[in-house]
């Protein structure tokens, strides 16, 4: 059942000792100097990529996958994954509960993100976005032609787009309701009876003697603080990703069915298995 949620306050930071800051260095370094070497050598194999393929890109997501993939495993943070990423075209739409989930989505799935415009002038993450493909919208009606457009042109090219539907992140202890906006450019008349939409829940599980909310990443937290606290972390949690059946999008009649159908199937995959 879809529900209304007021943010809570973030949690106070917990301060640091010198095994936590042992924790940070030891596990921030190994990813800073990836980071410093894998995303200069995509943007070098883009330009010949881009000259080739054009739109497509068989080669880069290779680099942004196996980059996520290691990262994960230096931050110590599980995934258990149940489900297969689907092969037919179209998108993946899953719950939003921190930045984590950027780094373990494209670590079992190469994809392209969809976020909101403001991301692209963020120091530092704008431009690891803006180099690994991502799709920047922006919350302006008047804009919804255009972004529409660029929607098309990045679906028809193959990319497996993914974006999250509640708007923003949680605590991750629950599933906001799906805005319907985006949805719309899926039932286009080049769209419409080639796409399948995928929906995914992102469920992840504390450490250890922690808050359930502990990965949660919401309001006003600041991601430099946040980033800290993560790397800093004894005995790492884990995220559970379920890849849901993919929903082909020609059997539902306008965006706001579509939306309701993946809702209840990302909801789903919060709900206890019955014995």
């Amino acid at each position: 059942m879809s529900e209304a949620w007021v943010p809570p306050p973030a949690p106070p930071a917990r301060a640091l000792g010198l095994r936590d800051w042992l924790r940070v260095v030891a596990r921030g370094l190994p990813s800073l100097l990836l980071l410093l070497i894998a995303f200069p050598s995509l943007l070098l194999l883009r330009l010949p990529e881009q000259a080739i393929w054009g739109m497509n890109r068989p080669l880069t997501p290779w680099i942004t996958q196996t980059v996520c993939i290691l990262i994960c495993r230096f931050l110590g943070l599980q995934r258990h994954v149940t489900g297969q990423p689907m092969p037919q075209r179209g998108a993946f739409v899953a719950n939003h509960t921190s930045w984590l989930d950027i780094l373990a989505l494209n670590a079992s799935k190469r994809m392209y993100f969809v976020a909101k415009s403001e991301v692209h002038a963020w120091p530092g993450i704008g431009w690891l976005a803006r180099g690994t493909g991502t799709v920047f919208i922006e919350r302006n009606r008047l804009r919804a032609k255009a972004q529409q457009a660029l929607f098309e042109e990045r679906l028809q090219a193959g990319h497996k787009l993914l974006f999250f539907p509640e708007g923003t992140s949680t605590d991750g202890l629950r599933v906001l309701p799906f805005k319907t906006t985006l949805f719309q450019a899926f039932f286009s008349d080049a769209l419409r009876d080639a796409l399948h939409i995928q929906p995914i829940s992102l469920r992840y599980r504390a450490p250890q003697g922690e808050d359930a909310a502990y990965y949660g990443w919401w309001g006003d937290m600041d991601f430099g603080s946040n980033l800290i606290k993560i790397l800093a972390t004894q005995g790492q949690g884990r995220v559970e990703i379920t890849y849901h059946e993919a929903l082909r999008v020609a059997e539902f009649a306008d965006r706001k069915a579509l939306a309701l159908a993946c809702e209840a199937a990302v909801r789903a995959g919060f709900t206890p298995k019955a014995p």
